[in-house]
């Protein structure tokens, strides 16, 4: 078990280092193009199509990371005033079909990015495939699972799960 929670907490944290360096990628780039089009009247080709994909890439591989750490907003006021018991059978329900839903969100995903790759879709103006962002994506929502699925596991095992 804790060698399971480690594998994931260092992969959830390569991928937001990742989305880090993605997303400092993607500002520069914003920067670029209108310091091109502003002094030189030169805009960077595809910034519009390249800033949707790589935002795209960011959101998913920082999701992972967030669920670790519970960063992400709770609507929990409701459920604080009950009893503890109460609290992780309601935490339980709520986490075990979002496993699910996950793990077959993260096999459609990739399975769409598949089908993208086979048909070689392109993007319209820079003519770049589609299907690489969108493995990146589903990578993220593979390691969200895999994040709720642990902390499934520690409800079940009587561990602190959140």
């Amino acid at each position: 078990m804790q060698h399971f929670e480690a594998v994931i907490v260092k992969i959830s944290r390569l991928m937001d280092l990742l989305a880090g360096v993605i997303l400092a990628a993607t500002a520069s780039l914003v920067v670029a193009n209108i310091l091109g089009r502003a002094l030189f009247n030169r805009p960077i080709l595809g910034t519009y199509e390249l800033v949707g994909f790589l935002t795209a890439a960011v959101v998913g591989l920082a999701l992972a990371r967030c669920a670790l750490e519970n960063s992400h907003i709770a609507i929990s006021f409701l459920t604080d005033k009950l009893p503890p018991s109460w609290q992780r059978f309601t935490e339980f329900a709520v986490d075990l079909p979002a496993t699910v839903f996950l793990f077959f969100a993260a096999y459609n995903i990739f399975a769409y990015g598949s089908r993208l790759a086979a048909s070689g879709v392109v993007s319209s103006t820079i003519r770049l495939p589609f299907y690489p962002f969108i493995y990146l994506v589903a990578a993220g929502f593979l390691m969200l699972a895999m994040t709720v699925l642990l902390s499934l596991i520690k409800q079940i095992g009587g561990g602190e799960a959140k």
